[in-house]
């Protein structure tokens, strides 16, 4: 389970890398492992479809079972597949680098952080940099 208290960390320490990073404005969702939303945030500046983006990139990470850098790649060699996914859930999903899974000590997925904004990498290090913040 993610508290509220460890995804306003992953949220703070994420846009706090971002910032420093120089990234342009992004917004993060945090999502538990129902694909249930804890907290989100959205920078000054940042475009209104950035925080479905994030979401999306990370309902899709939870749904997949994979960060979405991973998801992105395999889709390259499958695009009919990963397609029919989409369209199969509705069209909630990005498969872009920036959702990343939160795991517990013991592995198992506990939630996912999407990030959108920038490019697919920094929105990704971006994640990473807040969940590591918040001890996972």
């Amino acid at each position: 389970m993610i508290t509220l208290a460890q995804a306003q960390t992953i949220l703070s320490a994420g846009l706090a890398h971002a910032r420093a990073a120089s990234a342009k404005p992004l917004a993060m969702v945090v999502l538990d492992a129902g694909g249930h939303p804890v907290a989100m945030a959205r920078e000054d500046g940042a475009t209104f479809f950035r925080a479905d983006i994030a979401k999306a990139k990370a309902y899709g990470a939870l749904g997949m079972g994979a960060d979405t850098a991973i998801l992105a790649e395999r889709a390259k060699g499958n695009p009919v597949f990963f397609s029919g996914v989409v369209t199969t859930v509705g069209g909630d999903l990005v498969f872009s680098p920036g959702g990343v899974l939160v795991k517990d000590s013991g592995g198992a997925v506990i939630g996912a952080v999407g990030v959108s904004g920038d490019t697919g990498e920094m929105d990704a290090e971006c994640a990473i940099a807040g969940i590591k913040a918040a001890g996972f």
